[in-house]
């Protein structure tokens, strides 16, 4: 069993507000993670290089086309319309830990609303 902790997050966002939507979600799902999930175009930005190489995570770069479809617990309009999900942070959690994944915690934000942060776990 894996457990995935799914970023979704805006161009400009911080490690700082990374850590602090991370943090929000492990609170309500503790335990260690293994991976961290994200879409390739924010896989290798300074915040998720900088946080994934502190905690020792695995990136799991994935397609927008993976996220198309996936059920979530949080449906934000704007999301829906540009991703074709309700949550990228919980599309990617529930996509990196792999078929029959379920979600751990649901959507959590970053005080600065830059991040959001969600953890599944699943078979990999």
């Amino acid at each position: 069993m894996i457990r995935v902790l799914g970023i979704g997050c805006r161009g400009g966002a911080t490690e700082a507000a990374l850590r602090d939507a991370a943090e929000k979600a492990l609170s309500r799902a503790p335990g260690a993670v293994d991976r961290l999930a994200t879409l390739k175009e924010r896989a290798e930005t300074a915040a998720v290089l900088g946080f994934s190489a502190s905690e020792g995570l695995e990136v799991v770069a994935l397609d927008e086309a993976a996220l198309r479809g996936c059920p979530t617990t949080t449906r934000s309009a704007r999301i829906k319309a540009r991703f074709g999900t309700g949550s990228v942070a919980e599309a990617a959690a529930l996509v990196a830990a792999g078929p029959g994944a379920r979600l751990c915690c649901a959507r959590q934000i970053s005080t600065d609303g830059t991040v959001t942060a969600a953890i599944a776990e699943g078979d990999g």
